[in-house]
């Protein structure tokens, strides 16, 4: 894999890794202990909506998933935040109409089911330099939010009830935090596709979990993990040529099935 480093797609590829690696670390934490997978999810199939209108419009798939998923991103943050109690429903039919959507899209548009399909799976061998620039300015993004308010995110992560009583604005917080998390999940569709996105924000953190003591450490571990996973999978994927996405979640999933079944970790 070194050899192949001359190469400017393999270079590219190792950089939105890395990338990935840390955008995941960081939202995917806050997904997992917010309880935002299904939001997550819904996000990531309302973007195969955005990917087939933009195609039937002849403008950027990237552009379409964006606008797409942050259009539903907003009812279903709302919805979290309103009637919680019937979020998963309301969320679950927004997904499915988001996929729906793209899918009859598509079909109006002959001649490009390549395109989708790298956004169904995921195609990290052909990240371009625009992505790179995206992931870059996300994760500035990300960081920038954490410096200004890491102590109003850590107190409405783990007690949302107490944060109001101490005066933090958890509703800006909520909504700042789903555009952050659709951004990213738009973006790392490029990595692994939106079938296998979840699995990559929610499974770092899931282990780094077991290891850590506060949400900053969480977070740390699970960037960590999150590289290690996508530069194995990359690597070994590029060994056997098979898609690298499906690698990555595969190992992925492994650590996680071992740091279930191994003494390891925090006892609960």
């Amino acid at each position: 894999m070194i050899d192949l480093l001359q190469f400017e797609f393999m270079r590219n590829a190792l950089y939105a890794a890395l990338l990935c690696s840390a955008l995941c670390g960081i939202l995917g934490t806050l997904v997992v202990v917010r309880k935002y997978v299904i939001l997550a999810g819904g996000v990531a199939h309302a973007a195969y909506g955005g990917v087939g209108l933009a195609l039937y419009a002849g403008i950027s798939p990237r552009l379409g998933a964006i606008a797409f998923s942050l259009l539903l991103a907003f009812p279903m943050a709302w919805v979290m935040l309103k009637k919680a109690a019937r979020a998963d429903a309301i969320i679950g039919v927004l997904w499915a109409a988001g996929m729906a959507v793209g899918i009859i899209f598509a079909d109006l548009t002959p001649g490009y089911g390549s395109d989708l399909m790298s956004y169904l799976f995921g195609s990290i061998l052909t990240v371009t330099g625009e992505d790179l620039f995206l992931m870059t300015g996300l994760l500035g993004t990300t960081l920038l939010a954490g410096a200004v308010w890491h102590r109003q995110i850590a107190a409405f992560s783990y007690d949302e009830e107490f944060a109001r009583t101490r005066g933090v604005p958890v509703t800006f917080l909520h909504f700042l935090l789903v555009i952050l998390i659709s951004l990213a999940v738009v973006v790392i569709i490029r990595i692994v596709g939106l079938i296998l996105v979840i699995a990559l924000l929610t499974i770092p953190p899931s282990v780094a979990e077991k290891f850590s003591s506060s949400l900053w450490g969480m977070m740390a571990i699970s960037c960590a993990l999150s590289a290690v996973f996508t530069l194995a999978g990359l690597a070994l994927a590029v060994r056997w040529n098979l898609t690298a996405g499906a690698v990555i979640i595969l190992v992925a999933s492994m650590v996680y099935i071992l740091s279930m079944v191994l003494p390891f970790g925090k006892r609960k």
